[in-house]
């Protein structure tokens, strides 16, 4: 993938091109603390008939920090970022905080959403049905000397594998550190607890609702919920996966979003 910018709402943002510009487009929106990367295994299964493309979102990776931080913002980047490049409607694919802007997305500006694909994403994020719809990470570390301490530092917070954390990992002049802003995320994460039910059934729009079987974020009858009362959707449910789907099981994944594909 190529990593390209663009100037969306004041913002430099970094977004990745994968596949020609013939492909069917798909607008890829990662999670929080997430990189426009993580979809290049997809960007390459799914080649030369569709072209992925991954938007880097406000404060995330090489984008520009946002001087506001939740759904509206995100959604508002994604709008002015496909109108940028001449695109919709279009296939939208979100994973988590990503999937909730999504499927807003199509709420809000049905005229650029062709069809969804929504990995984990809720309808409904607020305790007790997600009862921690935050991480605060405002204590981990913010410099570490080596990528192997900063590794150490943060799954000794209580993560078990800071691999997904890492793809943000780069080296600094005073050692090793994460893109992304602590306080940022912790805002945005605050800013997505809600109940988002009327966006999600607020487009018409064919959907494929992809769920990990063992996710902690999505419980599963969340996920069935979701599927039964929006007309138009299917749902796969990926056994010995977790709220990281695609990283996951990836094949898996790839032939769950394929065979919606094939059905648009």
């Amino acid at each position: 993938m190529i990593e390209r910018f663009a100037a969306v709402r004041g913002l430099r943002l970094a977004w990745l091109d994968g596949g020609p510009e013939g492909g069917t487009p798909i607008l890829a929106l990662h999670g929080h603390f997430g990189r426009a990367r993580c979809f290049a295994p997809l960007a390459a299964a799914l080649a030369p008939g569709h072209r992925v493309i991954a938007l880097e979102q406000r404060g995330h990776g090489h984008s520009d920090r946002g001087d506001g931080y939740g759904p509206d913002a995100y959604v508002a980047d994604a709008a002015e970022f496909l109108r940028g490049l001449g695109l919709g409607p279009v296939i939208v694919l979100g994973h988590s905080m990503g999937g909730v802007v999504a499927f807003r997305l199509a709420a809000r500006h049905p005229e650029l959403v062709r069809a969804l694909v929504v990995e984990e994403g809720g309808a409904y994020n607020r305790p007790p049905e997600i009862p921690h719809p935050v991480l605060d990470v405002r204590g981990w570390p913010r410099r570490s000397a080596t990528l192997g301490e900063l590794r150490r530092d943060i799954e000794a917070r209580g993560i078990p594998d800071a691999g997904y954390f890492l793809e943000s990992a780069v080296e600094h002049a005073d050692g090793w550190g994460l893109l992304f802003d602590h306080d940022d995320m912790v805002a945005s994460q605050r800013a997505l607890v809600g109940d988002w039910w009327a966006d999600w059934l607020g487009s018409t729009c064919p959907a494929l609702l992809v769920h990990g079987l063992d996710s902690f974020v999505l419980p599963t009858a969340m996920a069935g919920e979701m599927a039964a009362r929006r007309p138009g959707t299917v749902l796969r449910e990926l056994a010995g996966c977790g709220h990281w789907a695609h990283d996951d099981d990836p094949a898996a994944f790839t032939r769950a979003v394929r065979d919606f594909l094939a059905t648009l």
